[in-house]
């Protein structure tokens, strides 16, 4: 496909994102030099999304589609089978994959990559890459702006470790409902378990829950939590049953709407390891759902 320096098409780049995360860090990138626009909606969860014709009809004109990788939207590829002719580039170059190591996609990547901030900046990376690319034209505006925002990324994680690292070792476990915080637990220095693997699979079963109810019981883990896309009555059955305090909602493959509480891929960071902290260092039991 030609550039944007080859007039071939409008002025404006336009890049499609398969989800708002990716869609927000585009759009760091971008600033007023490309449009960006993302697949899946805020709120939405991204593992098993349903594409309209509308989705299919607002990327036919894209200069550029933005992917995870790792396997991250089965029905991604079915999707980018009905457009023209976009190509579609994954921005986890470069990123060390931590494995799946049970489940249906047991041996798979995990896809989350983008929870870990270091792994984020190597996202931001390649997204700037891609633009420059594709329209060379706005190359230093591209690289500009994408080094201002690695900055502002690694200027958000200092508090979040400090705070982390204040807590007594055994007590840094973050339990949830999908596994997908192994890549901000590597960043803060936490271990993780977790109810299901991936949010694609059967999820909630007897055998998922009792395994980290014992979990729970053997580390004395303080706190449970689950994502935002999904249902958390097993998160809260593991609290009760175990004592744990529910910690609340986190939020991993959707950000809300820019009056919600993560309008940002940095407010997402901030939100959930302020909520994660918090409810480690508790003192009370609470029982929270926001």
């Amino acid at each position: 496909m030609a550039s944007k320096s080859d007039d071939s098409k409008g002025d404006q780049l336009k890049v499609v994102t398969t989800f708002t995360i990716i869609k927000d860090m585009a759009q760091n990138v971008a600033g007023d030099d490309a449009e960006v626009v993302s697949i899946v909606k805020p709120g939405a969860e991204v593992h098993d999304y349903q594409p309209t014709p509308q989705d299919i009809a607002g990327a036919n004109d894209a200069d550029i589609i933005l992917r995870n990788g790792f396997k991250l939207g089965r029905w991604f590829d079915q999707f980018l089978a009905n457009l023209s002719d976009v190509p579609a580039v994954k921005v986890n170059k470069g990123i060390k994959p931590i494995m799946i190591g049970s489940g249906e996609y047991e041996g798979y990547p995990n896809p989350h990559a983008w929870m870990g901030p270091k792994d984020a900046v190597k996202y931001v990376d390649n997204i700037r890459d891609v633009m420059v690319k594709y329209d060379p034209d706005h190359a230093d505006g591209y690289r500009k702006r994408a080094k201002a925002y690695k900055k502002e990324i690694r200027d958000t994680v200092k508090p979040m470790k400090k705070r982390i690292h204040s807590i007594d070792e055994d007590k840094r476990w973050l339990v949830s409902c999908e596994g997908a915080f192994d890549y901000l637990a590597r960043s803060l220095g936490m271990q993780t378990l977790f109810l299901w693997p991936v949010n694609a699979e059967q999820v909630g079963t007897p055998q998922q829950v009792r395994k980290v109810i014992d979990g729970v019981k053997k580390h004395n883990i303080p706190a449970v939590f689950c994502e935002s896309t999904v249902n958390n009555k097993a998160a809260k059955q593991v609290a009760r049953d175990t004592g744990a305090r529910y910690g609340g909602r986190l939020y991993v493959d959707s950000l809300s709407q820019p009056g919600g509480p993560v309008p940002t891929y940095l407010d997402l960071l901030r939100v959930d390891t302020k909520r994660i902290a918090d409810a480690l260092t508790s003192k009370k039991s609470k029982d929270k759902d926001n």
